[in-house]
């Protein structure tokens, strides 16, 4: 699709949680970036990543700011959308990429573990979600909320029950966050991205690499282009809403011999 023309001043606005970062919502704030979007980035703790990124960004021509802060913080999503809002005098996009993705046997698992699993993945998504969406209940134009989960909900694997907690809310989260913002303003749309296995650490070694593209119905790895195109998919396509869409290679309808977490860079 081409870029947005338009003039600066009404250019649509897209902001990314967890693209501070060079990971997969970095991928998705730059390729929003380079369809015409200005670009709210977000950091927690990676706040020079996010900075130098912006700084790329504003060499190439983008509008950019960036927010800081953590997504599970009552206060920050209300604080980041004002924010936003008096720079850039809308918002049209959030996609929801802050997240946490971490692995303990299920007898060492504690509640801090569920809990902070559920503060990042769960509550942070849903107060960035609502902070969002009621200020484009307030926007003619409305906009498009998308959050991300994971394909393996459907399947899940041992020694992440924490995170599946959090994660196994997204679906029903989606559906419930589009009907809440669309009986308000039937222009606004929420829909979810259920990833596959993308951006490999650089500590997974070859032989590693090939199981997991072997746990693959398309016998190859994701990219952060794969989730950034249906990002931009979902957030564009007018009639869509409270849908979950599956990108993954296959892996939620296929299952091979051996399925686990072999994507994660610390899991024996």
């Amino acid at each position: 699709m081409s870029k947005v023309a338009q003039n600066d001043s009404v250019k649509p606005v897209a902001w990314v949680t967890g693209s501070g970062a060079a990971r997969v919502g970095r991928t998705i704030a730059l390729h929003f970036a380079a369809k015409g979007y200005r670009i709210v980035l977000h950091a927690n703790k990676s706040i020079d990543a996010a900075e130098a990124c912006a700084d790329e960004l504003r060499g190439s021509g983008t509008d950019v700011m960036v927010v800081q802060g953590a997504v599970e913080s009552s206060d920050f999503a209300q604080d980041a959308v004002r924010s936003i809002v008096r720079e850039f005098g809308r918002l049209d996009v959030l996609v929801n990429s802050a997240a946490i993705w971490d692995w303990k046997s299920f007898e060492q698992t504690t509640a801090d573990d569920v809990q902070r699993q559920f503060s990042v993945n769960t509550l942070g998504t849903f107060l960035a979600s609502q902070a969002a969406g009621l200020q484009m209940v307030r926007q003619p134009q409305g906009g498009s909320i998308v959050l991300i989960g994971d394909w393996a909900i459907a399947q899940p694997y041992p020694d992440f029950a924490a995170y599946f907690v959090g994660k196994g809310a997204i679906e029903t989260m989606t559906r419930s966050l589009a009907v809440e913002l669309a009986t308000r303003n039937p222009n606004i749309r929420v829909n979810a991205i259920m990833p596959g296995t993308v951006l490999l650490d650089s500590s997974v070694n070859a032989a590693r690499t090939q199981q997991i593209m072997e746990n693959s119905l398309l016998k190859r790895l994701g990219r952060p282009e794969d989730i950034a195109q249906a990002a931009y998919f979902l957030a564009t396509q007018e009639f869509i809403t409270g849908q979950c869409l599956c990108v993954d290679g296959g892996r939620s309808i296929y299952t091979p011999q051996s399925i686990d977490s072999n994507a994660h860079p610390t899991y024996p």
